[in-house]
């Protein structure tokens, strides 16, 4: 039978390595602990508020690659409607967001995939590539971090502006 110093020990080594996997799977925040996604943001150079309030989970990859779950698909308005479905891919850089899946917009009567996000630190905008097209919009929209509606809202709506 293991004496209980092995087993401590055991333990002790089992948590040191997940502790380096943690951090090696953030680089960006290094030893710190894993925050919440909407706090990861920025370390990318990314505004916070470009994921709605509803996330369940998250994981990152080394390279970038990332997951977000949901708690259930909704919509936010922002200068146009976008859904978000219940899991939303892609891969995380510094400033910008590529190969998106998982994000639509409606622009006129349409609802185009988001493939992209890109964000000028000179000129404070965030551009939204949205199937062949880009949508360009102040960053300072998306400081704060939108509610998740089960139902789109239009503009004139006054619970839209709650």
């Amino acid at each position: 039978m293991a004496s209980p110093i092995s087993f401590y020990l055991l333990l002790l080594s089992l948590l040191a390595q997940t502790h380096l996997s943690l951090s090696t799977a953030y680089p960006a925040i290094g030893r710190r602990s894993v925050p919440d996604v909407h706090d990861l943001l920025p370390s990318y150079n990314l505004p916070k508020g470009i994921v709605p309030d509803n996330v369940k989970s998250y994981t990152l990859s080394p390279t970038g690659e990332f997951t977000i779950e949901l708690e259930s698909s909704c919509y936010v308005h922002f200068d146009e409607l976008v859904y978000y479905e219940k899991t939303i891919r892609g891969k995380l850089s510094y400033g910008a967001v590529h190969d998106v899946s998982g994000i639509q917009a409606k622009m006129l009567f349409l609802w185009l995939p988001v493939t992209g996000i890109q964000v000028d630190e000179k000129s404070g905008m965030v551009q939204f590539f949205v199937g062949a097209l880009s949508k360009t919009l102040p960053a300072y929209q998306f400081q704060d971090i939108p509610v998740c509606r089960s139902k789109p809202l239009l503009r004139a709506d006054p619970i839209a502006s709650i």
